[in-house]
Formats: C-alpha cells, structure tokens, sequence
C-alpha cells in the first residue's frame, strides 16, 4: 500500500507557511537544497526519511510511528490541539481546568 506522499508533502509545506519561512530560509536552516524542497513540497521526489527528519526537525514537527488501529486516537488529539504548535503550545492555550491527560490509570493500577 502506498503512503499517501502528496498528502505528506502539503504537511510540510503548510508547516512551513505557519512558521512563516520561505523555501530558501528553510534550506538554509535544515542544510537541504531550496530545490529539493521545492520538489519535496510538489511530490516531484521520492522523499527520503533522513530529509524528512531534518525538514520536521526545522519545522518542529516529531516523527512518529503510530499504530494502524490508533490513528484515529492520534488524529483527533492533534485536531483537538489546533493542528498546530506542540502539544505544550497546545495546552498553555486552554483554560487551566481543561488541561488533563488525554488517558488516566485505573484505580487498581496505582498498586
């Protein structure tokens, strides 16, 4: 099953419009050439995971493998957040009654 790179790309490309950085900017910050990212954020390459670990990092955006059966979790968690920032960003944003864990411990599991 292929992974749905144009959808990856615009990831990339609206993360680094929201952090207001050009292509050149952002070439010069993660040590990639301004035209691979450009071909990067057209779906023009077939995108390396060491360039895309440099171009998160820059971005700071985190990689992560998630299971298939979570991903719906993981979604709504990152929608809930605002899509954007990192999740402490996230939650210096809500009121300080709404700031909880996503999951909590059953009372048997305190041990």
């Amino acid at each position: 099953m292929p992974y749905d790179v144009e959808r990856l790309a615009q990831a990339l490309k609206a993360a680094r419009l929201a952090k207001g950085l050009s292509q050149r900017a952002l070439a010069q910050a993660s040590g990639l050439p301004q035209s691979h990212i450009s071909n990067i954020e057209r779906g023009a390459v077939d995108l390396r995971v060491s360039s895309l670990i440099q171009l998160a990092r820059h971005l700071d955006l985190e990689l992560t493998l998630v299971p298939r059966h979570a991903v719906p979790a993981v979604n709504a968690i990152v929608r809930s957040s605002g899509g954007r920032g990192s999740p402490r960003q996230a939650t210096e944003r809500l009121p300080a009654d709404a700031q909880r864990p996503a999951y909590s411990l059953d009372d048997d599991d305190d041990g």
